[in-house]
């Protein structure tokens, strides 16, 4: 495709187009499963793409979607884009002239007129896409219109194998698409076509991506915080859910819990030998986040653990953790090595956020046990107050994360 300094924005008849390509795994469900997908998508793109035009068209039902806004202001136009590579479901993204298909030397006009500045002074080739019933091959079309623009242009000339500059058209039943852009999308699966979970948050590197993987799958993400650290360290992490948010997953609303964890930390620090308490602490925590999302009607759980990375996440601690509860906890960081972790918070724009952010949970124990046992562990926290458990559920705060720093 073009090289980015020659990618501009393209207006025609008063509006901006794009084509949004499906994330591969969608193409291969079963035709009602598909079709679910992509009217779920469909519907996110309308919520998410409103507030740069109400009036803005997404249509298509099976293999790619068209997105037209009439608003054509360079500004809007990038914060569409953007907002569209951050929307789950979506391989692609590619900005398009659309044409009625007539004969192939108004193909090569057309494209002459959208590329010829272009590719003077540059190899380039010319590929073409078709769907539908036609007269001709796509092949045809890349030799007539390379044919055209090598004797029309003072090129470098044609060169199939990495060239300078991609004229890229497709063809679909009784249009012509000229593309001038392509952006890689997100992937994953439309949000809402999955079951909601509950992200148990503390705003650092893995939590934080942890979420954002579940986002990307197509999960709605709701959020769980364990206030270990005051009020500066819930707006800390407060600004970690609400910037994946706004970013990832704004198409639906989505849920922060605030719990405050001091007195359940208290009480393990008093009651519990120290090479069990963090160990003790997780499986607190999971007995409180299950208590909760089972309130939100959510059926699993989300940490940001990362098999052996930390002391307490060791396959013997990690599978005594999990008796606490009944509920699926899901691991999407289990085999990630940190600093992929800490690339991908780079990526996805968390990281500045979460290496700011204290990690409380590292320094309640002081020996912490690699190979916990379950029956030790259940003879610990038999000496644990429970009652302090069940009074974080009278204190906890819920608040709708596009409530956050409202008014």
């Amino acid at each position: 495709m073009l090289a980015a300094h020659l990618i501009y924005k393209f207006i025609f008849g008063g509006t901006v187009l794009y084509l949004v390509k499906l994330f591969p795994e969608i193409t291969i469900k079963s035709r009602p499963v598909r079709r679910k997908f992509i009217r779920q998508l469909r519907k996110n793109l309308r919520e998410v793409l409103k507030e740069f035009d109400e009036g803005i068209k997404v249509t298509g039902k099976w293999d790619v979607l068209e997105v037209e806004t009439s608003n054509d202001e360079s500004i809007i136009t990038k914060q569409i884009t953007e907002r569209l590579t951050c929307t789950p479901g979506i391989a692609s993204i590619l900005k398009a002239e659309r044409h009625p298909l007539r004969e192939m030397e108004e193909i090569f006009q057309l494209t002459l007129k959208a590329y010829g500045e272009f590719i003077i002074g540059k190899t380039f080739a010319v590929r073409c896409k078709r769907n539908g019933q036609h007269q001709f091959r796509s092949v045809d079309v890349e030799q007539y219109v390379g044919r055209g623009l090598k004797k029309h242009l003072k090129t470098a000339g044609v060169k199939l194998k990495k060239p300078d500059v991609t004229v890229a058209l497709e063809i679909k039943d009784e249009f012509l698409y000229i593309i001038r852009e392509q952006v890689k999308g997100l992937g994953g699966y439309p949000l809402g076509c999955q079951d909601a979970v509950m992200s148990l948050i503390s705003g650092g590197f893995d939590s934080s991506v942890s979420s954002f993987l579940t986002i990307k799958r197509g999960l709605q993400t709701h959020y769980c915080f364990f206030n270990l650290g005051g009020k500066a360290h819930e707006l800390a992490v407060k600004e970690v859910a609400l910037f994946l948010w706004m970013k990832y997953h704004s198409s639906h609303r989505v849920k922060f819990v605030s719990v405050p964890f001091a007195g359940v930390v208290e009480e393990i620090l008093t009651q519990v030998d120290d090479s069990q308490m963090g160990v003790v602490l997780k499986r607190m925590m999971l007995r409180a986040g299950e208590r909760i999302a089972d309130d939100l009607s959510i059926k699993a759980l989300v940490t940001g653990e990362s098999v052996a990375q930390v002391s307490s996440q060791t396959l013997s601690n990690l599978a005594v953790i999990d008796t606490a509860i009944d509920s699926l906890v899901l691991r999407p960081l289990c085999t990630v090595n940190k600093q992929d972790i800490i690339d991908i918070s780079r990526d996805i724009g968390t990281e500045d956020f979460s290496k700011n952010i204290p990690e409380y949970c590292a320094v309640i124990s002081k020996k912490p046990t690699t190979k916990a046992n379950i029956g030790k562990v259940k003879r610990e926290e038999s000496r644990f107050n429970f009652d302090v458990l069940e009074f974080i559920f009278i204190n906890d705060e819920t608040q709708e994360v596009e409530r956050f720093f409202a008014g």
